[in-house]
């Protein structure tokens, strides 16, 4: 554990920022594009709002992490804690820069290194072009919009996978079992808009709906308004 933590001042600091929704960190906080940048390892105190519900992608992570974005970009919370945190609320977090299989994570610190604000706030979506979901975006709440070129199938217990391009490159739709969304309407040469947190597995970049109104098949260009 780090030594700030153990210092009874900060740590009674800290719970009462905890206790007082809108109190301000006690620990400076950095950017989210700026704390992507640090080396791994490193501390860092970040804040947002809420991309992807506690939980949502635990088939897949095996963890109960949330994602939180802010005006500079976002990034993966893995905890195994559940904060029953829900979109739009608004988390800091203190915790370790690293990595999971290839995507940029950060690991709190300990049981009070996330602090919670329940809210309503809302992020708009990237639109980004398929051939365009990498590095740049990882972290953040995207939209993409093309036609389906590698129909559904199955990836359990993990989820399921399916391939979409509107002629830039294709890229990889995953939806975790545990987020519960019916893909029996999704098939091969469907145009559809999907939205979603930009991740990556391995050398795998993708892009991972969280709920049921991320995918929608279109039908007319007014469709996707």
């Amino acid at each position: 554990m780090n030594n700030f933590f153990k210092t009874p001042v900060i740590v009674a600091a800290i719970a009462l920022v905890a206790a007082v929704p809108g109190i301000s960190s006690v620990l400076h906080e950095t950017a989210i594009r700026d704390a992507r940048a640090l080396t791994s390892g490193s501390t860092t105190t970040i804040k947002g709002t809420v991309t992807v519900p506690s939980g949502a992608f635990v088939s897949s992570t095996y963890d109960q992490g949330f994602a939180i974005q802010d005006k500079t970009g976002g990034i993966y919370i893995s905890t195994q804690t559940n904060h029953r945190l829900k979109l739009g609320d608004t988390a800091e977090v203190t915790g370790v820069l690293g990595q999971s299989y290839g995507l940029t994570i950060v690991t709190p610190s300990s049981g009070r290194s996330v602090l919670i604000k329940r809210d309503d706030d809302k992020v708009t979506p990237q639109r980004i072009a398929t051939g365009r979901v990498n590095e740049a975006s990882e972290g953040r709440l995207v939209i993409i919009r093309g036609v389906v070129s590698q129909a559904v199938a199955s990836d359990l217990p993990y989820g399921y996978k399916f391939y979409v391009n509107d002629g830039s490159g294709e890229i990889q739709v995953f939806i975790s079992t545990s987020c519960n969304l019916d893909l029996s309407q999704m098939s091969l040469g469907q145009t559809v808009s999907i939205t979603g947190f930009s991740g990556q597995f391995d050398t795998t970049y993708e892009v991972q709906p969280r709920i049921q109104k991320d995918i929608k098949v279109l039908r007319s260009d007014c469709d996707d308004n």
